[in-house]
């Protein structure tokens, strides 16, 4: 028994471990929150109502077949009536096949703008796949900023306990005041909070980027990249970019729509010509009229023609209307598109940005530690004292943090202006 608890312990604590060592790419990030966000489930659950109402449009070509059951009890005087021809109980069945054989062509329009509303779904689908893989990138890369961010502040408490090891050493030789060595030690314990608000930031990081990914509260795992790479800003064609993305296709889809409603509207204005064959069977006592059997069946066809003749100009009224939301729809496309090209134009100048952002924060981390250098070695001559290297520990520390948010900048920026030219989509 002991044998069995101590295998079952050490089982767990091997899915433990492996659970905990869990690292994902950032592709592997998206692919999950394309198959668990609910967002897109909800999308998809969308597009599959849609299709179902194409499916319902299309069937209203086909004749439809009805039947009825009526059962009748008639108490006295109408039971039994009239020598028995009216009969006190009866069961009566009917069937009825029904064809719309022309209806103004409404029955082919309703086919057509189901199947854009079907591709409008499909559109919307799109957009909300792109909103979110930039949420993921996003959360992504925060988590990577927050983690560059800790390993900076753990560099920077190592550089003040070390800073404190000369000063206590001076200190204790009598050649500096207590001050100096107290100013190092108040820098520490902010460096321990600023660790401290880090840990807890690549908490709250890693669950905004699980609940994206559909795993909600989920914190055990680790992310494949870091801020290193190529930074560079590269431009595509405006034109061929907005024609990429799905919110102009779905309002053409939209305008299609609508001109199909201004051809239903207008088929009103037509006849309408159908046909229906109804059969009918009826059991009870003395039932049949003409033999006073218990048993009859009869069936009837009808035909029925529709003429809309005066109606005060109300049906030309409402097409003319239409007429007017589908210019309306074409207007709201042309401003669409016309501020896609601004954002295109506005998110490609933000990545540039962060490009030269980069370049600079750079060259400034490079002097900074340089300085740092220099001034280290002047406090080990006894040429500066210890709050000069605090100094220059601190603007190390900034440059740095500031490198970091300049790459995650970017970052962020390349995924939206990958979104604003209809490049994020699933792979």
């Amino acid at each position: 028994m002991l044998g069995l608890v101590l295998l079952w312990t050490v089982l767990a604590g091997q899915a433990k471990a492996q659970e905990a060592a869990k690292r994902y790419s950032l592709q592997e990030c998206k692919q999950m929150a394309l198959e668990n966000n609910k967002k897109i489930k909800s999308a998809k659950l969308e597009e599959d109502a849609a299709l179902m109402a194409q499916k319902s449009a299309e069937l209203n070509a086909y004749p439809t077949l009805d039947g009825s059951v009526l059962g009748l009890h008639l108490g006295k005087p109408l039971g039994g009536a009239m020598g028995g021809l009216i009969p006190k109980n009866m069961v009566d069945g009917s069937l009825t096949a029904t064809q719309p054989i022309y209806v103004g062509g409404k029955i082919r329009y309703g086919k057509e703008a189901t199947a854009k509303a079907v591709a409008i779904r499909q559109e919307q689908k799109a957009m909300t796949e792109a909103d979110v893989l930039l949420e993921v990138e996003k959360a992504y890369w925060q988590v990577i900023q927050v983690q560059e961010k800790l390993v900076m502040a753990n560099k920077f408490k190592e550089m003040l306990q070390a800073l404190r090891t000369d000063l206590k050493n001076a200190y204790d030789a009598g050649m500096i005041y207590k001050n100096d060595l107290l100013r190092v030690e108040v820098s520490l314990n902010e460096a321990e909070l600023g660790i401290t608000q880090a840990q807890d930031g690549l908490v709250m990081s890693k669950l905004n980027l699980a609940q994206i990914m559909g795993q909600a509260g989920e914190t055990s795992f680790a992310l494949a990249d870091s801020v290193a790479g190529n930074f560079t800003a590269t431009a595509q064609l405006v034109e061929a970019a907005a024609n990429n993305r799905p919110e102009l296709r779905l309002l053409q889809k939209s305008i299609e729509i609508e001109e199909i409603q201004n051809k239903i509207l207008q088929a009103d204005r037509l006849p309408t010509f159908g046909v229906s064959l109804s059969g009918s069977a009826a059991v009870g006592k003395g039932v049949n009229i003409q033999d006073g059997s218990n048993f009859m069946k009869t069936y009837y066809g009808v035909a029925s023609l529709s003429i809309p003749i005066f109606d005060w100009g109300k049906r030309a009224s409402k097409v003319k209307e239409q007429s007017y939301k589908v210019t309306i729809q074409k207007h709201q496309l042309e401003q669409t598109r016309e501020l896609i090209n601004l954002e295109v134009q506005n998110a490609y100048l933000q990545m540039r940005q962060s490009v030269k952002k980069i370049e600079l924060s750079s060259i400034s981390l490079q002097q900074a530690e340089e300085n740092l250098k220099l001034t280290q070695n002047r406090f080990k001559a006894g040429t500066v004292v210890g709050k000069d290297v605090q100094e220059a520990q601190a603007i190390w520390q900034q440059a740095y943090s500031k490198l970091i948010d300049a790459k995650i900048d970017f970052k962020i920026n390349e995924v939206s202006y990958k979104k604003s030219i209809g490049e994020l989509r699933p792979q």
